[in-house]
């Protein structure tokens, strides 16, 4: 999308967002925010650090009696609800999602584009196609292992490609090859 270039220019033309294609005071190439002036990615990190603060407070004992009195007034609700919780097996919530993504196509679809876009962007320019004939091996490995076993196999990156210190590239060292379930408890650690 193409943003105003100005903050004047965002407002003139009730838009959300402006980019000035300079960084931020602390580096960020980012749109910045019209009502604020301040670029996205310092407001994200503000956001982080003012959640993990409240985070670490103690509840008030307000807070916990407010806990309290709403637990008393809807018993039967917060039971039931735990109960469903702990019932919910496994493939009942593979089957779920199965159905939404069904019945979301288009969100299916941005999020597969998206995954592509992250992947294409961080494979760099000398990777060439005998270092994509490498990198498809390591699928094909994915692929041979689930056949064999049954156990779900996907190709992890190492590093990866949105971590939250440090982002990977999308080449041939950088892939393992493990169970999902090992993957999804990695989720994006280095």
């Amino acid at each position: 999308m193409d943003y105003p270039k100005t903050r004047r220019a965002a407002r003139d033309a009730s838009s959300e967002f402006y980019f000035t294609g300079e960084p931020c005071k602390h580096g960020h190439l980012a749109p910045r925010i019209t009502k604020r002036g301040q670029c996205v990615e310092c407001r994200k990190a503000e956001w982080k650090t003012e959640n993990e603060r409240r985070k670490s407070l103690p509840k008030s004992e307000a807070s916990k009696a407010s806990g309290r009195r709403y637990y008393e007034r809807n018993k039967e609700l917060t039971i039931l609800r735990a109960k469903i919780n702990a019932d919910r097996n496994v493939e009942s919530v593979r089957e779920s999602k199965r159905n939404w993504k069904a019945r979301n196509k288009d969100y299916t679809q941005i999020d597969g584009n998206v995954r592509r876009r992250r992947l294409r962007e961080a494979t760099p320019k000398w990777v060439d196609s005998t270092e994509r004939a490498r990198i498809k091996t390591k699928y094909a490995e994915a692929r041979r292992k689930q056949k064999e076993t049954g156990v779900r196999y996907v190709v992890d990156h190492d590093i990866p490609l949105k971590g939250q210190r440090v982002c990977g590239l999308h080449v041939y060292e950088n892939l393992v090859v493990m169970p999902f379930s090992a993957n999804a408890r990695k989720s994006n650690k280095f």
